[in-house]
């Protein structure tokens, strides 16, 4: 278990106060529901990713087993353990997209990014991710962005893509 100035040092004041006020919607023996909030903080503040000292900071923090933040991050696709691109781009390959070619336009991202998937580009601006459903399947193929979805892609439109985020990227 970590020392309070410990946790100090590696959770900053605005991202503790933001937990603290986070918290107070749940009875206090109930702090553990704040854990999906306080990583997501804690990893917007890391530059989008958490290290296994963060989520132990976050688990000592919250007074909760460490288990109980490994579990969430391992699980959930939002939360990521290694450095990624300022913009992630999560495609989806589920039954709608692939029967409108999603293989055909994943290969486009790799091809145009030089990367595999679950990899970075080496100017750090995208991390490219296969996804198992991003329910907008009368738009096939998808893909998302950040927050925001792309749809009925095509090999052109992933050129413009990548050329407008590009451009606003750097």
């Amino acid at each position: 278990m970590m020392t309070e100035p410990e946790i100090n040092n590696l959770l900053s004041a605005s991202v503790r106060e933001h937990i603290d006020q986070w918290i107070l919607r749940y009875p206090p023996e109930q702090k553990r529901s704040g854990v999906f909030e306080a990583l997501r903080v804690v990893q917007e503040e890391n530059h989008g990713s958490l290290s296994i000292e963060l989520m132990d900071a976050v688990a000592d923090y919250l007074t909760i087993p460490r288990m109980a933040v490994y579990e969430v991050v391992s699980f959930y696709t939002l939360y990521f353990t290694q450095p990624v691109g300022k913009y992630q781009i999560d495609i989806c390959t589920n039954i709608s997209c692939q029967l409108n070619k999603a293989d055909e336009i994943v290969a486009h991202f790799k091809q145009c990014l030089n990367i595999e998937l679950n990899q970075t580009t080496a100017d750090g601006l995208f991390t490219l991710r296969e996804v198992e459903c991003l329910g907008a399947c009368v738009s096939a193929p998808v893909c998302q962005i950040g927050k925001q979805y792309h749809e009925k892609l095509t090999r052109e439109k992933v050129e413009e893509l990548l050329a407008e985020y590009r451009k606003h990227g750097k």
